[in-house]
Formats: structure tokens, C-alpha cells, sequence
């Protein structure tokens, strides 16, 4: 819906809320007018119910508003004789048309209620509570889980953040009529949280800063069109704050110009380099003719690869149920060669030992390893193996996998671009040769009619041989490189899909997908902050130390108090 669309809207709720209170309004000793004068009745209002002016600004707070318009409906029929839960029950369930009857019943008197009973009254500190916490949520500070490795070493899997909404500018939601504080779905339930219709027009609260080349960004994912997240299925459409959440790195802005030559990622034609804190993953391939000892590996603290294993006495599907869960391949079914692929934990002893089973792991001569440069430097100077190099691919051939998802496009992950980064107010040249890069722009995010008639561009009808851009964009990759869907596979993020910036992560559980009895706490990762120099260091000491002196002061307080 439009803003003129939303005036008028805005307009049609002045003259019903008119309608149905302006004999109320009488009653309460005001003129019957002002239940028309937008904002003044609101403010009327207040002092009928006896509630205090600011409840009007929580009126047009989005999704806050949709929990304090049954409060006001429920503390109106109160003031006007109606107290009972049916009558509460009624004024939400029509919308507060309730009132209406209310309003033009001749028996209807003016009730003072006392102090008491207007505290009693309100549906109280859980509402307020909710309010509050929804606020907060919306536009200031939300949690968000890691639920993937794409920026693994970094940022790793079940890290719990705190992504600040102001620093960027928080976003106002586009659904107007939503569950608070939750996603796409309800929790437990699987059932939609939200109304596709109406919707805001985008609108962002000002930002206290620009997002920056290399900051980590919480956007909502551009191509995503399924129900719920690691569901694959039919696609769905969502509104754009209802779509999921990605954590990745901002490699370029607006107007950068990027590229990716055999894996290594230029901006502005210079390789870029990237904060102390992150630590970018690439493929090295290991041999060695004696076999690759995988104890080595874990031993230098290297985690990025797989392992095979040959399996003696699996005869049941209870044996191989249990070993599943640590399962990410099968090699060979055949029972009397049985070979599987894990991740580099392996198969835990136990559950050999429990399912009586033979495991023997297979000893390649070479293997490919996702590391860091710190330590293929490592690996290098101990000389562990025969042979360390990186690999990447050199050969490139037409796909629709990468940006621009084009046939005509032979880009891959290692090789890939030069592309210009979208710039607000920026106008480009358009033929048909670019335009597989910025179709999905002009028609999907700025919605506009794009046509490619004889070789001709048309936007909204017209012929053109140019385009201004409407919004910035934005290039975001995972430091985990060949384990990340990201723009390289998507293309640009729009400034409308920002969620927020990762300023904390305050809680950090090992095997966050592998059910709660196999969940370990990374103590050195909980409390730590993200964007700053150095090593993470942990501030759950001082946190700890905080909340002792608040019980404390607390308490000094209460018993001052009572004294």
C-alpha cells in the first residue's frame, strides 16, 4: 500500500472511531467533535480512560500498535460501565465495534474509576511487558542463532548473537499485522506468524553509521522463497522483513568495483584486505605417500575436512539409524564393504562400542582441507606431509549456478566478475549484453516493468538505453568461501533488506544441531564482542561481577526502604 493509500486509510479510521465514541466523548464532558480532530482525540482519549498521553505514541508503532488497540477497546468499555470479561471478550473479537453499541445505548453512563480499579483493570505488566520487549526487538536489539558454518572460524555454528537494529537504522517492519517477537512462523506451531497485506512502503530511522567495506551485516536473504528455513519446497512469497536471516561479511559497497581472480577477492582492483578477526577459509589439498594421518590434523587443531570410514558387522537398520547422525555420505552400501564419509569428529567410540560394530578408518594419500593462510603456514613449517598447495578452479564453463544466474555468464566461485557494485542515483548504460545484471534490480526491488522486445529495452513501456538506480546495493560473501551460498550465487543485497549489525555473541553451544545431550558451551566464546581488534576476549566475568553488584545495591535499597 502507498503512503496516499495509508493517509487515507488513516483517514477512514478517524471517521469510525468518530462515529462510534462521539456520544462517549459527551459523557466524559468533552465536546462531541473532537472524537473526529485526528491525534486530538487520541489525546482526548487518554484523559477519558485515564491513561497516560504517551499511550498515544504506541498507537503508531507498528506491530506494537496491533497489541495496544484491544488495551484501548477493553478500557473503554470499563470507563463506560462494561467490566465484564464478555464484554472485553466482544470488543476485541469485532475489532472494537463493540462500542458502537455501547456509544448509542441510552443507558449508558460515565463510570469514575478508582485508582485501584484502574490498575486492575489493565491487562497489565504481562502486556506492558510484551510492548516493551516487542520495541525493543523491533527497533533496537534482537537475538539471532548461527545456524550455519558460512562463516566458520569467525563466527561459528551456534553462536547466539545480539544484532543492533540503530547502528544501521533500524527498519520500520513492512507487515503491519504480525505475531511480536517472532519470524515467519509461530513457535512450535509451523503456522504463518504474519498478514501478506497491508504493508508499509520502506522506511529506515536514520542510521547512526554507514555499513563499511568488511563489516559483518544481518540482512534478510534475497532469493529466499521457502516456508521455513532448511525446507526445501514450493516457493512462497514473503515480504521482505519476513524473510530469512543471513549473517555475512559486506566485501564491497556501493560503487565498488569487485572481482575474483583464482580465489583471491580484489576490490577496486586491489586485493582486499580484511579485519584481524576475520579469518577466511580456502581449499588446500594435502598428500602423503605413507597415508594422511587425520590425528595430525586434529592435533594442529584443523577441523576443515572429512574422513572415510570401512564398517565390519552393520546387519540392521537399529545399527545404522545409530550411526546417521554422523554420517554426511555413503560411499559404498554393500554390506560386506560398507564405507561411509564423516565430518572430522568421526564416529564416537561409544557408539561402536553400544552397536558392537568394526570401524576402521581409511587412510588416504591425499585429501582436500579448508584452512586459513595461518595455518597452511603452520602445516607448512612442520612439514607434516609430503605436499600442501592450494586448489581452485581454473576452468570456467557457461552456468546459471553464479550471479547472474545467465548461461552466457562463465563465472564460478575462484573466477568471478569485474562487477560494479550498485550506487544510489547512479545511471548506467543498459543493452542487452549487462542486462542479465541488474534485471532482477530494476524489475524485483525497484518494481519496475522490464520487456527486451527485438533486442530493445523497455522499462514501463518506454524504450531505453539507461538506468538510474533507486537504492544502494550491497556484495556480501562468507569467510567460509567454499561453504557459503552468498551473493556469489544470489547477487547484490538491497539497503531495504538490512536488518542490522552483530555487535555480541552472549552464549555459544558446540553441536547446536545434534539435540541438546550432545550441546557443549564454548566458555571462551560466550560474551565476547565481534567487530573490535584483537582476539575475542570474554567479558562473562565482568557481566558476572555486574549482576552481584545490582543484587547487592538491590538489596541495600529494599531494606533502606523498609526501614
Amino acid at each position: 500500500m502507498s503512503w496516499l493509500g495509508w493517509l487515507l486509510f488513516f483517514i477512514l479510521i478517524q471517521i469510525v472511531h468518530g462515529l462510534g465514541t462521539y456520544k462517549l466523548y459527551k459523557l466524559a464532558g468533552f465536546r462531541k467533535s473532537y472524537a473526529f480532530i485526528p491525534i486530538y482525540n487520541a489525546l482526548i482519549l487518554m484523559r477519558i480512560i485515564h491513561r497516560p498521553w504517551w499511550w498515544v505514541i504506541l498507537l503508531f508503532i507498528p506491530i506494537v500498535n496491533t497489541l495496544m488497540f484491544p488495551v484501548i477497546w477493553i478500557e473503554i468499555c470499563k470507563n463506560f460501565g462494561k467490566k465484564s470479561w464478555i464484554s472485553s471478550f466482544f470488543a476485541v473479537i469485532t475489532f472494537g465495534f463493540y462500542i458502537y453499541s455501547i456509544n448509542f445505548s441510552k443507558s449508558t453512563l460515565r463510570e469514575s474509576l478508582s485508582r485501584l480499579e484502574r490498575k486492575e483493570s489493565t491487562i497489565g505488566s504481562i502486556v506492558f511487558a510484551i510492548i516493551l520487549a516487542t520495541i525493543v526487538h523491533t527497533y533496537f536489539v534482537q537475538p539471532f542463532i548461527i545456524p550455519t558454518g558460512s562463516l566458520e572460524k569467525t563466527l561459528l555454528v551456534g553462536d547466539f548473537l545480539f544484532v543492533s537494529k540503530y547502528h544501521y537504522g533500524a527498519r520500520v517492519p513492512k507487515t503491519v499485522a504480525a505475531f511480536p517477537m517472532v519470524h515467519d512462523t509461530i513457535v512450535g506451531t509451523g503456522i504463518r506468524s504474519y498478514l501478506n497485506k497491508p504493508q508499509l512502503p520502506y522506511l529506515r530511522i536514520p542510521a547512526v553509521k554507514k555499513i563499511e567495506r568488511n563489516d559483518l551485516v544481518t540482512f534478510n536473504w534475497p532469493a529466499d522463497t521457502v516456508r521455513k528455513f532448511f525446507v526445501k519446497e514450493a516457493g512462497v512469497i514473503k515480504p521482505i522483513d519476513k524473510k530469512s536471516n543471513y549473517v555475512k561479511r559486506c566485501v564491497a559497497i556501493p560503487g565498488d568495483k569487485l572481482e575474483i581472480i583464482d580465489g583471491i577477492l580484489f576490490i577496486n582492483s586491489e586485493p582486499s584486505i580484511l579485519p584481524q578477526r576475520a579469518k577466511p577459509l580456502f581449499n588446500y589439498k594435502i598428500k602423503s605417500v605413507s597415508g594422511i594421518s587425520t590425528k595430525d590434523l586434529i592435533r594442529e587443531k584443523i577441523n576443515g575436512f572429512s574422513r572415510k570410514f570401512k564398517i565390519s558387522g552393520i546387519n540392521s537398520n537399529q545399527q545404522f539409524e545409530a550411526i546417521r547422525p554422523y554420517v554426511s555420505g555413503l560411499i559404498n552400501s554393500d554390506v560386506n564393504n560398507f564405507r561411509v564419509s564423516t565430518g572430522y569428529k568421526g564416529i564416537p567410540s561409544k557408539i561402536i562400542a553400544e552397536n558392537r560394530l568394526r570401524v576402521t578408518e581409511i587412510k588416504e594419500l591425499e585429501k582436500t582441507i579448508s584452512i586459513t593462510n595461518e595455518e597452511y603456514n603452520i602445516l607448512k613449517n612442520k612439514n607434516i606431509f609430503d605436499t600442501i598447495y592450494r586448489v581452485f578452479k581454473t576452468k570456467k564453463s557457461y552456468n546459471t549456478s553464479f550471479f547472474p544466474n545467465d548461461i552466457k555468464y562463465d563465472w564460478n566461485e575462484d573466477n568471478f566478475g569485474p562487477i560494479i557494485i550498485p550506487m544510489k542515483d547512479q545511471e548506467i548504460e543498459l543493452n542487452k549484453e549487462n542486462l542479465p545484471l541488474y534485471k532482477k534490480i530494476i524489475r524485483d526491488y525497484e518494481k519496475n516493468k522490464l520487456e527486451l522486445i527485438d533486442d530493445k529495452i523497455f522499462i514501463n513501456g518506454n524504450e531505453t538505453d539507461s538506468y538510474k538506480f533507486e537504492m544502494d546495493y550491497f556484495w556480501m560473501m562468507g569467510d567460509n568461501r567454499y561453504n557459503s551460498e552468498d551473493s556469489r550465487a544470489w547477487g547484490y543485497v538491497p539497503e531495504n533488506h538490512v536488518v542490522g549489525r552483530p555487535i555480541f555473541i552472549w552464549m555459544s553451544i558446540d553441536g547446536i544441531n545434534k539435540g541438546i545431550i550432545n550441546w557443549k558451551i564454548r566458555w571462551n566464546r560466550v560474551f565476547t564482542t565481534i567487530h573490535e581488534d584483537g582476539e575475542p576476549r570474554s567479558y562473562l566475568i565482568h557481566f558476572i561481577v555486574f549482576c552481584i553488584i545490582c543484587w547487592i545495591a538491590n538489596k541495600f535499597f529494599i531494606s533502606k526502604n523498609k526501614k
